[in-house]
C-alpha cells in the first residue's frame, strides 16, 4: 500500500498480561507457511533469523498448543504451521476484515477531513500505541 491508495487499519490484539498479537507475527506465520522454512519466511518478510525465531518461541508459549513444528535435518522444508497456526492466522485475519468493515465510514470521513497541506513536524515523536506508554516497545 502507497500513501496514495488510502488509509488502512491496524489491528493489535493486547491481552490482559501484556501478551500482543498483531500483523508482525501473523505475516511471519503466513511466510513460514509460504515458504516452510523459518530462514527464508524471515528473509522474505525483512527481518533477522534471529527475531524470526524469538517471535515463533513466543507465540508458541503465548499459547496453548504450538504453532509450528520444525523437522531438523529435512532441508528447505524443515517447519510447518500447525493447524492450531493456521487457526490463528485465520480469526486474526477474520479480526482485520470485521474491523475494517465496521469503520469504513469513519475512517473516510476523517480521511475527508484531512488537511491538504500537510508537513509533519521533525521533532515530533510518532504517536505511541498502548505498549509503548506503558515502556515496552515490542513487534506484535
Amino acid at each position: 500500500m502507497t500513501k496514495k491508495d488510502g488509509a488502512r487499519l491496524f489491528l493489535r490484539v493486547d491481552f490482559p498480561d501484556e501478551r500482543a498479537l498483531g500483523p508482525g507475527k501473523i505475516m511471519l506465520l503466513e511466510a513460514i507457511r509460504e515458504h516452510r522454512s523459518i530462514l527464508s519466511a524471515a528473509k522474505a518478510v525483512g527481518m533477522s533469523y534471529r527475531r524470526a525465531w524469538l517471535l515463533v518461541d513466543e507465540l508458541d508459549r503465548m499459547f496453548e498448543q504450538r504453532v509450528i513444528v520444525t523437522f531438523p535435518g529435512r532441508r528447505g522444508a524443515g517447519t510447518e504451521v500447525t493447524p492450531f497456526g493456521e487457526r490463528l492466522i485465520a480469526l486474526y485475519r477474520a479480526m482485520e476484515r470485521q474491523a475494517a468493515k465496521s469503520t469504513q465510514a469513519a475512517v473516510k470521513e476523517l480521511t475527508q477531513a484531512l488537511a491538504a497541506e500537510y508537513h509533519p513536524r521533525s521533532d515530533a515523536a510518532p504517536e505511541a500505541g498502548p505498549a509503548e506508554t506503558r515502556g515496552r516497545a515490542k513487534a506484535s
